[in-house]
């Protein structure tokens, strides 16, 4: 059985999809972007909505019971590969220990124009 997570504390779905799904115990994401869910506002730069993107998959993740330490694997993606660097750097502030296993993707254009996309696996 399959159940839908959502939080006021992350972006809402800007289509007909679920903000988080869990299914025996495993948490999937969908692709959050950095928007200030409060405010309705994306930061300007990357490293700015590099925190603000991982702080909603943060919230999501605690909406869902679960933590950025029970995340098994990421995708990142992103709008200029040059980037990679900066946000591996706000990346690695959020995921310790026993990183998780993840794909980072440049692509041509993200929702809202963002400059970042990340999506998250997790355990309960």
């Amino acid at each position: 059985m399959k159940k839908a997570i959502s939080t006021d504390k992350a972006p809402a779905a800007i289509g007909p999809y679920s903000q988080a799904i869990e299914v025996n115990g495993i948490i999937y994401t969908s692709g959050v972007i950095p928007v200030d869910p409060a405010t309705g506002v994306i930061p300007e730069g990357v490293q700015a909505q590099a925190e603000q993107a991982i702080s909603n998959l943060c919230a999501l993740l605690e909406a869902a019971g679960t933590s950025a330490a029970n995340v098994v694997k990421t995708t990142v993606f992103i709008k200029e590969m040059n980037d990679f660097g900066t946000i591996n750097e706000i990346y690695a502030k959020y995921f310790t220990g026993t990183y998780p296993a993840r794909s980072c993707v440049e692509v041509a254009r993200l929702p809202k124009d963002v400059l970042i996309e990340i999506e998250a696996v997790a355990v309960k």
